[in-house]
This record gives structure tokens, sequence and C-alpha cells, in this order.
């Protein structure tokens, strides 16, 4: 959610904000704004709607500068429109700010400050920071940040920039993201790696509480009590091109084109010696009895899968918890709870939150993360890193396959480690998930079919998904990724719950996504088909089916035989496929779905 970038160099900031501003709409925005000290104050354009409008405003302007910061704006407090838009400045025009989070104290902040005379000019938290810092500003920007940053509750990333200090930019962080990028011509401020990767690979990533102060020539830290601190760059290892489209329509399907390639680098890493391998080694599953896996949205869905594969396999229980509801339920969890961290970006405020509910009773926690140095991954206890590479549309598909894999491979390892599996038992098993790879290729295979079934649901006003065991851990994940990008109401179900209200439901030609992986329930699942037609429904069948009934309203698309164990990796890739079809058939803007964001960093 809200994208920020801000540059200090020897170039000209405009074009270099405003192309951080693209690389960084995947995270969700409905407003965009850039400030710029351009020598006799600061000239802001900022503008409800999508970045195309902010640059055809700017092409009218003759702005110019060398220092600036630029926003992406999704509306919390305060309508989405050109005032609420960031950049903020005080009263005085004397700081101008971009915040990314929620300021839960700026009513009591504002009444306070408008007693002192600040006028406020937006409906927003944000502009509290702003006028605040004009407030205790004495000269010394940097104390000034340390004095805001006290003063806030809530959650923060934010660049400041002072008419006084022409040449610098501070930023500072507190449950949000943002990470500095060093370059030969200048330094920036980022959300998002993306943001900055055009001009260097060499980063570093804030911890809490902790300040950057930014100029053409060098950047220094510092810890709230103004402290010097030391810290070491990170050198991304993904190039810039990984994070373009390269020629595919949209993001979404380049990344699920990718999915081979990720999921046999992530089995790898799971599999083979190295980083990922030495941590898994650590874990001893003996000393648990209990597993929970919390995470939100699709990496929920993901831990949902894990349930079945981890408790098959290792025979130990397995809660899946929304981050968001297991932060505030007092959960009953002790060290004797491995809790499963799932998280594509690692800075998902909720499962951030729910991390130290964990930590703090006690529980070891294990985060499964795409971000080298996000909060997740730095916070847990042990973190094994997804290969997935940058996400770019909001809708995850790579980073989701790459999860499962992450989690097939953790239960292969607990359950050998348990004396639940024999080593021959998890040899096979590590046979099939090194061949999950060249099966999704296969499916890749079949596009064509599945955007032919796709076209025949543009009309649909609701499409239900339903499953039996683990196809209905992954129908769930379908029924999500449908629902994100199409706006067609969606709803996954377990196929024994049909007569349970559901049923109720189907009429003439609704359709029905059946998902059939798992050889001991297909005669359910196939009763089941058989009953939503009757009803007048149209069914598309999806799985390793060996015989269907026969029926003009059944479609099928085969999956190659797999374990069901592992199925709900290729069942994926349909059901992405299937979403992404019926999307691009109504022609909506598949990459960034309206109301949503890459990374939810607030509550």
């Amino acid at each position: 959610m809200c994208g920020i970038i801000g540059y200090v160099g020897l170039r000209d900031a405009v074009p270099i904000i405003v192309q951080g501003l693209k690389k960084l709409e995947y995270r969700g925005y409905d407003s965009a704004g850039i400030a710029v000290w351009g020598g006799n104050g600061f000239d802001i354009v900022k503008q409800k709607g999508r970045l195309n409008v902010l640059e055809e405003r700017l092409r009218d302007c003759t702005i110019k500068g060398n220092i600036g910061i630029g926003h992406t704006r999704w509306a919390t407090h305060g309508e989405p429109s050109d005032t609420n838009s960031h950049p903020h400045v005080g009263s005085r025009s004397k700081i101008a700010i971009v915040h990314n989070g929620i300021i839960e104290n700026y009513k009591q902040l504002k009444e306070l400050l408008e007693h002192k005379g600040a006028v406020f000019a937006s409906q927003t938290d944000s502009e509290v920071i702003a006028q605040l810092a004009e407030y205790y500003y004495n000269g010394d920007l940097l104390e000034t940040v340390i004095h805001v940053s006290n003063a806030l509750e809530g959650s923060y990333a934010l660049g400041v920039m002072s008419l006084d200090h022409p040449d610098t930019l501070i930023a500072i962080k507190k449950d949000n993201p943002l990470i500095i990028g060093v370059s030969d011509h200048g330094n920036f401020i980022a959300s998002d790696v993306p943001a900055v990767l055009q001009h260097t690979n060499k980063v570093y990533y804030l911890n809490d509480k902790e300040i950057t102060v930014l100029q053409r020539n060098g950047v220094e830290f510092y810890n709230i009590n103004r402290e010097p601190l030391q810290k070491t760059a990170e050198t991304i290892s993904w190039s810039a091109d990984s994070a373009e489209k390269g020629g595919w329509e949209h993001f979404m399907l380049k990344e699920i084109v990718e999915q081979p390639k990720v999921l046999r680098e992530t089995v790898s890493s799971v599999v083979n010696p190295g980083n990922n391998r030495e941590v898994i080694d650590k874990i001893d599953i003996t000393k648990f009895n209990k597993i929970a896996a919390v995470a939100c949205g699709s990496a929920y869905n993901a831990g949902v899968v894990g349930k079945y594969v981890i408790e098959k396999l290792c025979r130990i229980p397995v809660d899946v918890e929304l981050a968001s509801e297991f932060r505030y339920k007092d959960a009953i969890i002790d060290e004797k709870t491995l809790v499963i961290l799932i998280s594509q970006s690692g800075e998902t405020a909720d499962t951030i939150a729910a991390m130290r509910e964990a930590r703090s009773k006690g529980a070891v926690c294990l985060s499964i993360v795409n971000v080298t140095g996000s909060t997740i991954a730095k916070e847990s206890d042990f973190c094994v890193y997804t290969a997935a590479g940058p996400e770019i549309a909001v809708a995850t598909t790579k980073a989701f396959s790459a999860q499962l894999a992450v989690l097939y491979g953790l239960a292969i390892h607990f359950a050998l480690q348990a004396g639940e599996l024999s080593p021959a038992g998890a040899k096979g098993f590590l046979a099939e998930l090194e061949a999950l790879p060249e099966k999704t290729e296969h499916i890749l295979g079949q596009i064509d079919l599945v955007q032919k079934h796709a076209s025949e649901c543009v009309g649909c006003k609701s499409i239900f998904f339903i499953g039996r065991n683990i196809d209905y851990a992954i129908a769930l994940e379908g029924s999500l990724k449908l629902k994100e990008i199409s706006y067609i109401h969606s709803e996954a179900y377990a196929g024994g719950e049909l007569k349970h209200g559901t049923i109720s439901l189907i009429e003439e030609d609704t359709l029905v996504v059946a998902i059939a992986n798992c050889p001991r329930l297909h005669g359910k699942i196939m009763s089941n088909i058989e009953q939503v037609i009757s009803r007048g429904a149209k069914v598309l069948l999806i799985g390793n089916v060996p015989q269907a009934v026969q029926d003009d309203k059944l479609s099928v698309i085969a999956l190659p035989p797999s374990t069901e164990l592992f199925s709900p990796s290729l069942s994926a890739i349909v059901l992405q496929l299937f979403a992404y079809y019926v999307a691009a058939n109504k022609g909506l803007d598949i990459d960034k779905p309206r109301n949503l964001a890459k990374s939810v960093t607030v509550e």
C-alpha cells in the first residue's frame, strides 16, 4: 500500500522520481504526487488518478531540481483527491513529507496543532506529520524528525525535506518498509527495490526507528537517540529486466509463465546444500507438539494446502490462522509450538503483529518470505526464502507456487526427521517434488484450452469452486484469484458441504469449477458434479481424471499424474490462467485491480 520514492543527487530528480513511482504502481494507489526543491521553494504537483494523469500535468510544468520526493497514495483517511494526495507541507511551507502507514493519534495531534495556529489543508492523517515537523523545527532537521517520531503512534515510513536544507533528505520507518539505495550519481529512499533498480543494486534495509540522512555524496544512519549506526549494504541479485514485462501484455501472465523456473530454483534451494537447506536442517521438529501456519490472503491459502501435506506426512497437528485474527485471539501457543509465517513481501502488517505476538508467548517462528531483509525475515527465528524474484502483478502467482514448494520441502524433511517417513519414502516424494517444474511446463502448453473455457465466462455473475480434501484447499486460491482480478463474485466450498446450504445458489448455467486430484475421493466429487449439473449448472473439471461422466454441460482440463499431496501446484497454474483470461476478456486492469494493493502494510 502506497509507494514512496525520494532522490538527492547530481541529476534532475523529476524523471527519476516519476520512473520510480511507475515501478511502485503494483502497490496499489488512487493518486500520486511529487515535490522538488527548485531553488525558490517546493514545487509540488499532485493529482488524483493514475500516474499518466500526473505525467500529463508535469509536461505542462517546468519544475526541476536535484532533490525530491514522490508518492502513490492508497486512501485511508480522506477520500482520493488532489488535496489529499501526497506530498504534504506544513502551514509555512517549510517542510514537505511523504508517508506510508497510519497515524493512530493524528486526531489528538491535529487538535493540538490547530490550537497552536496550524491550518490544515487536507483530511489525511499524514498532513499531521508535516505540521508537527514545522512546529518542532528549530533549524536541525534530524532533531526535528526524532521529535516527530517520538510523538507519533502508529505505523510510518517517512521521507522528509526542508527548505533550509536543500541538499538533505531524511527517512525513518516503523512497521512499514523503506529501503535506501546508493549510486554514483545520488542516493534514494524507496518502498521497494524495483523503484531504484534501474540506478543501483546496492541497498540498505532499515530497522524500525532507524533514521537515514541522505545527501548527494553519501548516507549516514542513526538510531532514535541520534547515535551513529554502522550498516552494511546488500547487493540485489536480480536484474532490472526481471521486473519488466519483457513483451508480455501483463505482468501477471509473464509471472504465471515464469513458474517452472521459479519452482525449479525454489525446490533446489530446499533440497540441495545452500542457505535454505542450512536453515531447515537447524529446525528440530521433534521439539514441537503443534504447528500454526499464520498468513493473509493467498499466503493463507498456501498454509491451508500446507496443513494437509504436513499433517499427512508428519502426523503433527497444524492450525491455519488468519494473521488478522491470530493477533487478537490470545492464541493457545507456547515454546512447543512452531509458528510458520508466510508472506511474499515479508512486510504484511497483520503477519508482523502475529509474529510478535507468537514470539511473546515463547513460540518459535519460521518464516517463508520472498524479500531479503524484510521485517518478518529479520525478526523470525528461522527464515526460508522463496526464489520467486520480483513479483509485480498485485495478484500473486509465482510467489504462491514458490510458497507451496517450500511447504512441501519442509513437510518431507520434518516427516523424515520425526520418523514418520522412511529414507526410501522421502526419496520418492523428493522425486515428485523435483518433477513439478516439468509438469507445470506441460500445463502451460494448454494455455489455448484454458483460454477457450475462460472466454465462455464473461457473462457469469457468480462462479463456484468445489473440491475435497487438498483439492478444497486449492479451490480457495482459485476462487480468490478469480474475484481479485475479474470482479466476479466467487466462493469456494468443500464438496461435501454442497447439501448444507450451498446448492441452493445453483441455478441454470451457473458455472462450477470442480477440482479432482484425489483418486480415493474421485467418486465423491463426481457425485457432487452430477448433483449440480442436475440443477442446471455447467461444470469445468480440472484434475487428473481417469474417467468423467459424459454430459454436454461438463468440460475437462486434464492435469499430469501426480501425488495428490503436490497436485495443488498443478491445479494452481490452470486456476491462475483461468482467472487471468476471464479478466482479460472483460478488458480489466489485470496487474492493478481496483482497491487492492500488493503488500498490505497497514491494518
